[in-house]
């Protein structure tokens, strides 16, 4: 058996026993946040290693779009859910929703299915494929990742294994500003690596034009510390340009009745998102 083929089926084995909905969660950015795992894996599937992830080390490490989840497995977990007090369904999980190659028709079923607003958490990484983007185009809020002003830094906090420049991230970026209709908002994860970049970072923030900026540092547990309030208070002025910029240490958080512990803490060692 190849590897690739291993790793499949390995994913496909222990998706099977994990939900693929979890939460609410009580959302930072998002309010009362149903999460769904589209990936639905044991162990981080992501095109990026990024060094302060609270799941830790990428296990699968995946440039290219499959299928994880089936559709009728997920019609089935929506059924199990559809009333649930919550302001959105968004699509995170255990690594990189844009991965799953179903990610529009999950779109278009969670809408019609649970009759919520739909956000996704990307790390912007397949942006530059047209095919990624028509089909966060189906959603209200789609939230992109910016860490880093330029490809040395970019290497070193997200450690991608895709083959895409930041500069081609970037340019998806602005490709899917000028297609989407829904909220766009650029989240810049900030640690001691970066936070000198935050006046570049900003500029690089202008060009992008997201409806809102999102200033965040790893709050929950993981394998860097994160910046004290004056920190990112001192960063919040760099982006004093933005009409609309929110930190992680602003945010209140609601109150929310979790589905199951267990699934949320599979995803987010530490409530909060």
């Amino acid at each position: 058996m190849s590897r690739g083929k291993g790793l499949i089926r390995d994913i496909e084995a222990r998706q099977a026993r994990v939900s693929i909905i979890y939460g609410p969660v009580p959302s930072w950015r998002l309010g009362r946040s149903l999460g769904i795992d589209l990936l639905s894996a044991q162990g981080k599937t992501c095109s990026f290693d990024c060094v302060y992830c609270q799941l830790g080390k990428t296990i699968h490490p995946l440039a290219e779009r499959r299928e994880f989840v089936t559709i009728p497995k997920l019609v089935l977990e929506l059924e199990r859910v559809r009333g649930i007090p919550a302001d959105y369904a968004t699509f995170s999980g255990v690594g990189e929703p844009t991965l799953a190659s179903n990610l529009g028709q999950a779109i278009e079923l969670v809408k019609s299915v649970l009759g919520l607003p739909v956000a996704i958490l990307t790390n912007s990484s397949l942006l530059p494929r047209e095919d990624v983007r028509q089909e966060l185009g189906q959603a209200d809020i789609v939230v992109v990742k910016l860490d880093a002003p330029n490809e040395e830094v970019f290497h070193m906090i997200n450690r991608p294994v895709i083959g895409y420049s930041l500069d081609e991230i970037l340019q998806g970026i602005i490709h899917l500003r000028s297609e989407f209709g829904g909220k766009l908002a650029l989240q810049a994860m900030f640690i001691e690596t970066n936070k000198d970049d935050a006046l570049e970072m900003a500029r690089i923030a202008e060009q992008l034009s997201p409806d809102e900026v999102q200033l965040n540092t790893p709050l929950r547990p993981c394998a860097v510390p994160p910046l004290t309030l004056e920190e990112m208070s001192s960063i919040k002025r760099a982006f004093s340009q933005h009409r609309n910029v929110m930190t992680v240490y602003e945010a209140v958080r609601p109150e929310v009745v979790p589905l199951n512990l267990q699934e949320i803490r599979r995803r987010r060692p530490e409530e909060g998102e």
